[in-house]
Formats: C-alpha cells, structure tokens, sequence
C-alpha cells in the first residue's frame, strides 16, 4: 500500500489552481468536471508520477469549520519539503506569497509558514 493523493480543503478550486501552479510551481495533473466542482490534481514539477495533491472543494460544513479552526489557530495542513528554505522563501516572496513565519531553524530542521489564500496555512520545510 502507497500514498497516491492527499488533499487539501480550499474555498475556490480555481483561485487554488492559480495560486499552486503560478505562485508555487505545481503542475495540473488531472481536471476532470465531477458535477458543480473538479477531480483537480497537482503534482510537483519534479515528481510527475508522484503523490498528487488534490484541491478540495470545503463545501461540507465540517470541512469549511476544520479548515477555519487549524488556520486561526495557525497550524499548517500539510508541509512541503524544499531543498533550500532560504531561496525558496525569497522566491516566494518576491512572487507575493505572504508568510507567517519567515525560516526557522528548530534542531535539524528549518521550517516557514504561508498563507495559501484558499484558508489554508502550509509549512515548507528543509531537512
């Protein structure tokens, strides 16, 4: 058994893909109309064939109410690895990506936070 997607909670699927594709550098792996929403996948630029990240729509109370409690609470919903945090942060910046927590060392690892702009808080991380 494997990993082969995971999902995020996002309050607009289109805004998300622009964001995750123009913003972060994702790529749309599948969009497939599925009634009012999509089956809408990214995966890394690198990674092809790898996990894809699926943009869900938050309709569902429970899920818009999950999303809002994590992100004012200021926890993260899933974490992307980055070889160099440092660089990455400046990019993304400069693209106008806002953060919450600019790099920071904790042990062995150094972490960031932002803000997708879809209600969720995501973490980069250089191990």
């Amino acid at each position: 058994m494997k990993i082969i997607v995971t999902s995020i909670f996002v309050e607009d699927q289109e805004k998300a893909l622009e964001f995750y594709t123009e913003k972060l550098g994702f790529v749309k792996k599948h969009d497939v109309p599925t009634g009012e929403h999509r089956w809408l996948t990214l995966v890394s630029r690198d990674a092809l064939d790898g996990i894809e990240l699926l943009l869900e729509p938050n309709e569902h109370p429970a899920a818009k109410e999950y999303q809002q409690k994590l992100f004012d609470d200021g926890i993260p919903v899933t974490m992307f690895g980055v070889s160099d945090i440092h660089n990455e942060y400046k990019r993304l910046v400069e693209k106008g990506v806002q953060f919450t927590m600019a790099p920071t060392e904790m042990g062995q690892i150094t972490i960031a936070v932002f803000d997708d702009t879809c209600g969720n808080l995501i973490q980069i991380i250089q191990q």
